[in-house]
């Protein structure tokens, strides 16, 4: 699902967050564990504790699944949303007619104050995760 909550808009620091419903018996977490943080009387989100990237949103009185963040994933186009959660904190310009009018470009292609080529990616690598992977110190 996309929620636009604001609950949600602020756990991502984005105008929606974009989930996917995971059973809990069918899900593990291939490297350590995520960080905690109580969001409300009701919920808990967990989140990278190295680089910070939002994990998963969880009531407490739904254990048997969990909500997990569809770009977190290394294969974030395999899951389509079927549902918008919280439209009425949706901000005007995230109406999805409205996306089909923004124009497309590829990542720098408008410039960057960086060269993008000689950038070191301190977030987790998508895919085939080496053993022992740690991001760098920085």
């Amino acid at each position: 699902g996309i929620c636009h909550c604001r609950m949600c808009q602020k756990a991502v620091g984005g105008p929606f967050l974009a989930w996917a419903m995971v059973p809990s018996a069918d899900f593990a977490w291939t490297r350590g564990q995520p960080a905690m943080f109580r969001s409300s009387s009701a919920a808990t989100r967990g989140f990278c504790a190295r680089c910070g990237t939002p994990l998963y949103f969880q009531y407490d009185r739904k254990s048997d699944h969990f909500d997990v963040t569809i770009g977190s994933l290394d294969q974030p186009d395999r899951v389509t949303p079927r549902v918008a959660l919280g439209v009425e904190s949706r901000l005007h310009w995230c109406d999805p007619e409205k996306f089909t009018e923004l124009r497309g470009h590829d990542t720098g292609s408008l410039g960057s104050p960086e060269d993008l080529t000689r950038i070191t990616n301190f977030q987790h690598p998508d895919h085939d995760t080496p053993s022992g992977w740690q991001a760098p110190a920085g």
